[in-house]
C-alpha cells in the first residue's frame, strides 16, 4: 500500500481582527434627580453662608458642612434635607425677632426645596 501525502488538519488563515466596541460610558443620573440634588445642595450652601454671616448656630454650621461633604461623596441627600429643615426653623425664629436679617425669598426657597423631596 502506498502512503498518501498527509494534509495538515489546521489551516492557518488570518482572520480579520474584530472591531472592539468603545468602552461603555457611565450613565448620568436623570436630570430630574440631579436637579433635585443640586437644588438642596445650593440651598444648604446658602443657609451655611447666611449662618456664617450672622455668626449664629456654629453647631448647625458644622453639621451642614459635614452633610455637604458627605453628599458630594455619596450623592445621598437625606442629611441635607434634615439640615435645611433645622436651618428653616432657625431662620424663622430670627426673622420673627428681626425681619430685616432673613429675606423672605431665602425662607421661600428653603420651603420649596423641602417640598421637592
Amino acid at each position: 500500500m502506498a502512503k498518501k501525502p498527509v494534509k495538515s488538519a489546521v489551516k492557518s488563515v488570518a482572520k480579520p481582527a474584530k472591531k472592539s466596541a468603545p468602552p461603555a460610558k457611565p450613565k448620568a443620573p436623570s436630570k430630574a434627580k440631579a436637579s433635585k440634588g443640586n437644588a438642596i445642595e445650593k440651598i444648604n450652601e446658602e443657609c451655611l453662608s447666611k449662618l456664617i454671616e450672622l455668626n449664629i448656630e456654629q453647631g448647625l454650621q458644622a453639621e451642614i458642612q459635614w452633610c455637604l461633604g458627605s453628599y458630594r461623596s455619596d450623592k445621598n441627600p437625606i442629611g441635607l434635607y434634615t439640615m435645611a429643615e433645622r436651618a428653616l426653623t432657625v431662620f424663622k425664629a430670627v426673622r420673627d425677632s428681626n425681619p430685616k436679617l432673613i429675606s423672605t425669598k431665602l425662607v421661600g426657597d428653603i420651603e420649596k426645596a423641602l417640598k421637592s423631596r
